[in-house]
């Protein structure tokens, strides 16, 4: 962590406090550099007991020292003469002008914790693996007395509840793991920091894929590191873990003991869906980060007021793009409620409570929703009258339904990846069950990820009336049509664009992942404001 931080504090707050951490390349790598030194081997004599004609060669040695309030394990000591010198392995190899501060007082606080334990170590040696090359560093005064001072530092930033602002486009941002949750200059432009382009320092899509598993009887296991998902008939299909975002499972499908404890090892999040999408269980590992974020969520959400501003950005981002996306696709001229809409998203702006808000926001769902008719095709086949929800009586609605349902879990998950508690929301108010604050960022969403999507399903005849079942005054999707609409949804979610305040292409799920960031980044009060996502 003393490297960290002399790297960037904002990176040692982030990963020290928060608890945050995301592998890369370079961690990977170092990783398997660190193998072999990382297995204990070898002993160390205690320092009245080392004499001078002692070799020492120990690996993994663990120390501590109660006064420095440090503690490390060293990679390999080394010991001759009755002194012993720490070696620091390092993947790759020493920069133009030699070691990097970073380094150097890591391996210096090595040395230090050895004196606090009796040793004498007057010098280390810090081993590059990419070039082999063995680089003496001698602990002088200077050195010691600059790891003294940046160790007292940390420990100052580290009492502190908020992270330090990010670095002002650094070249060390784009290979730090942790890019994609720092932000940097997304946070800094939020902040009102001038910046020339913003950089895109985490990929466009996502690598990894949400697997859903909706064929009632399926069972899913675990097979060295894939997920294997068994049909009732006995057919198999795998898939590596490292491909998995997350794994959503739709009614009566079972999962073994084995395939969770991994999944939640790698922090791989498991939703179970009742067979009409309504999330009833979660399962994730144990919730260590972020607890200081989460602290302040909790308290927020108990302060209406302090609410209100998060709500208001949310609710007039979810305005702008149902009007955005009303003026768009509209058969007829719907002005009078493109006027009505942006008569309440001022509205929205100006009112001085939660459920004055939410007034506000049930009217323009309304007016909205009264000229969706006019957004399908005559040759469709379908009809539309009003938004009912529970139970959905028409095809429409019920596509709707279930599209707003996986909007929801991915809000659940980009949330949960941020370290935020999806159940806890500033517009929607606690109420068992529900997963409020998922329901908030989905907002912002709806039109333009559900709404959307649901248009393409209908004005493509992708979806047909036989697709659809009757059941008293309730219509539901049939099986094979729930996969053709998680199919048209992961397309869409994976649709590259680009994006309107940041400037670089990302996907709509990459977006919806940022929006959770920002969220977080403002609820820990590292942002003056939420600015919710809103398209042209």
């Amino acid at each position: 962590m003393l490297n960290e931080f002399a790297y960037c504090r904002r990176l040692f707050h982030l990963e020290w406090v928060q608890g945050e951490f995301a592998h890369s390349e370079d961690t990977l790598e170092g990783a398997l550099v660190h193998r072999r030194v990382d297995e204990e081997s070898g002993s160390l004599p205690g320092p009245d007991e080392l004499a001078a004609e002692d070799r020492i060669a120990a690996r993994s040695v663990l120390l501590s020292s109660p006064d420095l309030g440090m503690i490390a394990r060293l990679d390999l000591l080394e010991g001759t003469n009755g002194t012993v010198r720490p070696v620091d392995y390092k993947k790759g190899a020493p920069g133009a002008q030699g070691p990097s501060e970073a380094e150097l007082v890591q391996l210096c606080a090595q040395g230090l914790l050895l004196r606090e334990n009796g040793y004498q170590c007057e010098e280390g040696v810090l081993y590059f693996a990419a070039t082999q090359q063995r680089v003496p560093v001698a602990f002088d005064d200077g050195l010691v007395g600059r790891a003294r001072q940046l160790l007292a530092e940390l420990q100052e930033v580290g009492a502190q509840t908020v992270a330090p602002p990010p670095l002002v486009d650094s070249p060390k941002c784009p290979r730090c793991s942790p890019v994609g949750i720092c932000l940097p200059d997304e946070v800094n432009l939020l902040r009102g920091i001038r910046l020339g382009e913003v950089r895109r320092l985490v990929p466009g899509r996502d690598e990894a894929g949400l697997v859903y598993v909706v064929e009632q009887g399926a069972s899913v296991g675990k097979t060295g590191e894939r997920l294997a998902v068994r049909r009732r008939d006995g057919t198999a299909e795998q898939i590596r873990l490292l491909d998995v975002a997350s794994l959503s499972l739709y009614g009566s499908v079972s999962i073994s003991a084995q395939a969770i404890r991994a999944l939640t090892e790698q922090e791989i999040p498991t939703l179970h869906d009742t067979y009409g999408g309504w999330l009833v269980a979660l399962t994730t590992g144990v919730a260590f980060r972020n607890v200081e974020l989460r602290s302040r969520q909790h308290r927020l959400a108990d302060d209406p007021a302090a609410c209100l501003p998060l709500a208001q950005a949310l609710v007039v981002g979810k305005i702008e793009n149902q009007r955005t996306l009303l003026r768009r696709n509209h058969r007829l001229d719907p002005q009078m409620a493109l006027l009505e809409l942006s008569r309440l998203g001022t509205l929205a702006q100006r009112v001085a409570s939660i459920d004055q808000l939410l007034g506000i926001e049930g009217l323009a769902a309304k007016a909205y929703f009264a000229q969706f008719a006019g957004r399908l095709r005559e040759s469709s086949g379908f009809d539309f009258r009003a938004r009912a929800r529970r139970p959905p009586t028409d095809p429409v609605n019920a596509v709707l339904s279930f599209l707003y349902s996986l909007l929801t879990r991915d809000a659940v998950v980009a949330l949960l990846g941020v370290g935020l508690d999806p159940y806890r929301g500033v517009l929607h108010q606690l109420r068992y069950g529900r997963p409020s604050l998922a329901l908030d960022l989905a907002e912002e969403f709806r039109a333009l990820l559900a709404d959307s999507v649901a248009l393409t399903l209908l004005n493509n005849r992708i979806l047909k009336m036989s697709d659809f079942l009757q059941r008293g005054q309730a219509v539901a999707l049939r099986d094979q049509a729930r996969r053709t609409v998680i199919g048209v949804y992961e397309e869409r979610m994976d649709t590259v664009i680009r994006h309107p305040l940041f400037g670089y292409s990302v996907s709509y799920r990459r977006v919806l992942g940022v929006q959770a960031c920002l969220l977080a980044r403002t609820i820990a009060g590292e942002l003056p404001s939420y600015r919710a996502f809103t398209t042209r």
